[in-house]
């Protein structure tokens, strides 16, 4: 089996019987979502695992071939009405691997797949989906922050109808310049036609979470892990 990738775990209580897996976006690490865990109201659930692993390091088309720490490469923004989006397929699948085996890793220390939620943030919002919509076992939920659907035209053959019921959280900001807040509403759009069960939620605020959104993230918890 290959290393785990580095990551910040931050457990609720002793021996936990659920986890959340939390990734980070684009340039940023797993710092970024760690100090959100004393902020959450998670009373009712079971001990529960945090686990905010840290994205390698590669050059970004995007931002001019800088390394940063990724979980793909961007070759670019979007180019209009109709354009055909590039995406590194090969990056998404490798990070996809990298990504299942933290899932495999919190199954053997103890954890059920269906006590497993998949969340992230931006790009690490978009590998939550690709991953968790994926998965061949049940898991607890999928949290989408911020995101978009990548490889959406392969969603519907590859999908794992083992997650078809699985609850999904979606959350956008209406002021959001950087992914903008149509991509959002595409990925819900769509994953509501595959008949997903999708809670939509939309603030007023750019690409970050506000305090609204934390209430109802711990809300989606409480409930996905009860």
């Amino acid at each position: 089996m290959s290393k785990l990738l580095p990551r910040i775990e931050h457990e609720t209580a002793p021996q936990p019987t659920a986890a959340v897996i939390w990734l980070h976006g684009l340039g940023a690490s797993g710092d970024d979502f760690a100090a959100i865990v004393p902020e959450l109201d998670l009373s009712g659930c079971p001990g529960i695992r945090f686990i905010f692993p840290h994205a390698p390091s590669m050059p970004v088309t995007l931002n001019g071939g800088y390394e940063m720490p990724a979980w793909y490469d961007i070759f670019g923004t979007e180019l209009g009405a109709g354009a055909v989006r590039r995406e590194d397929a090969a990056g998404i699948a490798a990070s996809a691997r990298a990504i299942e085996a933290l899932i495999a890793n919190e199954v053997a220390r103890g954890i059920a797949s269906n006590k497993i939620v998949i969340a992230g943030f931006s790009q690490g919002c978009a590998m939550a989906l690709h991953v968790g919509l994926r998965h061949a076992s049940k898991l607890a939920g999928i949290m989408a922050l911020s995101g978009y659907l990548p490889l959406a035209d392969t969603l519907a053959v590859e999908r794992s109808f083992a997650n078809a019921r699985t609850p999904v959280f979606m959350a956008h900001g209406t002021q959001d310049p950087v992914v903008v807040l149509s991509r959002g509403e595409a990925a819900h759009h769509q994953l509501s036609e595959l008949g997903y069960s999708v809670q939509w939620h939309t603030y007023p605020m750019p690409h970050s979470v506000n305090p609204r959104e934390v209430a109802d993230i711990s809300a989606f918890l409480r409930q996905a892990l009860a």
